[in-house]
């Protein structure tokens, strides 16, 4: 091969070099470990790392509070399709016994349809399915799913801030300050430790704690501002929804404590174009989730998510829906985009803060008095926050374009495309319901809800294109991608933090049969392996193909010269 290359032409040389300089520019520029060791860099708390208790309780409250805005409007917008309304899993016993048996006979409908259609996501993700769809996702796939995410909900958080733009430029302009003018600022503090006294210490208050002091400085000037009569009190006036009393008879009328069961409302039924309509929602919510799960990867620091952690996410996503509709919740359940960005902004990707987060959601949606308070932020303060942490996420799926090309004409045409048609696609379905009549009831249900899903909508038009349209690995950042994943799957100290917590791992590493199962970590894909020898094995044969016509061309290259040779020859 050496003696084949030195004996090329010049310009075939030149060729070559040139074709090697458009392959070192189109490959990243940095190694795959590069941009995850500065991720890790930036954080005051990575992911295996325990904080304090009480900055546990405090950083977990942010996250509850982060993710309030949207645990608020799911139930609002639900309610203009299944007539009910509620607020922080707390439902005041009002209205006449006829309206009680509306709202509650179409959640009953509602939850027996989340229930069944929860049962394709959990067979999807711990079936192993979710290997044969990854296998095609690159960086333009998971680019729109991402970005259009936080693109597709600047509505919500325009119509949030609509009430009072000030309070909600206020709002962003504080987490603006705190997280990035501020986050080097240190605030000295002290700390008591059992048998060591009282200790001076530093901490980066504002950097870990942006979102909260925001919320709260915020929500005391509109407190302020009302009970001083600032803000108008007729409604629909502008500044009216900046107000802290509006909901003030939620507060009043919540219990004190109040605990969920399983079918409170009553059986749940089931109706086969509410299924078929879940299912619709199952699959653009499985899209979104596995854009959330880089985009979190991205900002905690840690290598792309393998495919077990990926199956065994999605599986229990549909666990916890199908546990939403048996307790009688008003949607289901996925992961969150606003606490990714919340992650990204405060640099605390800590998993026990997470669950510290966790354990305060459940124990202010019993604590009804307690739960209902947060529900006096004003909505203006919530829009302030949405700006900062939707376009948090709508960044971070910009960013997985530095692997790609963007000299590409091709590339720039997915990406253009896919962002696009993701947008506008999914505004004409909202502006006219209705539009889509195939003749069959189901059927323009499922298309509804499909082309009405922003991620969807983007990242099967992205997938699409990008598996169709001729490319080189290099050009679509394929190579950079199996790269990282291949580098991660090699240093399994990286991995751990995928692991099952360590009691249930030393169990599962003993028995050799969980390497088979596609949700268990250290999973041995043999699907891949398959995949990948029946790839190399065609890819052989069209090389041993070219090589046999090139050789035969060759061949005869060499009998018409040497027909022309000799006629030369009896010429002469």
């Amino acid at each position: 091969m050496e003696n084949k290359a030195f004996d090329q032409t010049d310009e075939g040389s030149v060729a070559t070099n040139t074709e090697e300089k458009n392959v070192r520019s189109l490959s990243p520029r940095a190694k795959p470990e590069t941009s995850v060791a500065e991720s890790e860099s930036e954080l005051i708390y990575k992911i295996d790392d325990v904080p304090p208790w009480y900055m546990c309780i405090l950083l977990g409250l942010q996250h509850y509070l982060t993710a309030f805005g949207g645990n608020l409007i799911l139930p609002i917008v639900v309610a203009n399709s299944a007539f009910y309304l509620s607020v922080n899993n707390t439902l005041p016993d009002v209205g006449s016994d006829g309206h009680r048996d509306i709202w509650q006979l179409r959640l009953r409908q509602f939850q027996g349809c989340l229930m069944v259609g929860s049962l394709i996501q959990i067979f999807i993700g711990f079936s192993g399915l979710m290997e044969v769809f990854l296998s095609f996702v690159g960086p333009l796939t998971i680019m729109p799913t991402i970005t259009l995410i936080g693109l597709a909900l600047f509505e919500v958080a325009t119509n949030y801030s609509a009430g009072q733009w000030y309070i909600a430029l206020l709002t962003t302009a504080l987490i603006c300050i705190f997280s990035q003018y501020m986050k080097n600022i240190d605030v000295p503090c002290f700390t008591y430790k059992k048998g060591g006294g009282c200790t001076k210490t530093s901490l980066s208050l504002f950097k870990m704690f942006p979102v909260l002091f925001a919320i709260f400085i915020s929500w005391l000037l509109c407190y302020i501002l009302t009970i001083t009569d600032v803000f108008p009190k007729e409604k629909g006036e502008w500044g009216y929804a900046a107000r802290t009393d509006l909901y003030s008879d939620v507060l009043y009328k919540s219990a004190w404590f109040r605990f969920p069961y399983p079918g409170q409302w009553g059986m749940p039924s089931v109706s086969t174009a509410g299924v078929l309509g879940i299912f619709a929602g199952v699959f653009a919510s499985i899209i979104e989730s596995v854009g959330d799960y880089y985009a979190c990867a991205r900002m905690a620091g840690a290598p792309p998510p393998p495919v077990s952690a990926i199956n065994r996410g999605i599986g229990i996503e549909g666990i916890t829906c199908f546990l939403a509709g048996a307790w009688g919740a008003a949607s289901g359940n996925t992961s969150y985009s606003e606490n990714i960005g919340a992650i990204g902004i405060t640099k605390i990707a800590s998993r026990r803060v997470i669950q510290v987060g966790a354990f305060v959601m459940i124990l202010l949606g019993c604590l009804g008095k307690f739960g209902s308070l947060f529900v006096t932020i004003p909505q203006p303060v919530i829009g302030g926050i949405f700006f900062v942490m939707f376009g948090m996420v709508a960044a971070i799926g910009i960013s997985n374009l530095r692997s790609v090309s963007l000299d590409s004409s091709r590339n720039l045409f997915v990406i253009g495309t896919s962002l696009l048609l993701g947008l506008s696609l999914p505004m004409w379905i909202q502006q006219n319901p209705g539009k889509i009549n195939t003749g069959s009831t189901e059927f323009d249900q499922i298309l509804t809800v499909l082309l009405g899903t922003n991620m969807f909508v983007g990242g099967f038009l992205g997938l699409f294109l990008d598996n169709t349209l001729p490319g080189t690995d290099e050009e679509r950042g394929m190579s950079y991608w199996k790269s990282m994943r291949e580098q991660t799957s090699d240093e399994s100290q990286e991995l751990k933090i995928y692991n099952l917590p360590a009691c249930f791992q030393r169990q599962m590493d003993k028995v050799r049969c969980f390497t088979f199962l596609p949700f268990c970590p250290g999973y041995n894909s043999y699907f891949s392996r398959a995949i990948k020898r029946i790839c190399k094995c065609c890819k052989t044969n069209k090389d041993a193909e070219r090589k046999y016509t090139v050789n035969e061309n060759n061949g005869k290259d060499l009998e018409a010269i040497e027909k022309k040779n000799q006629l030369r020859e009896v010429t002469i």
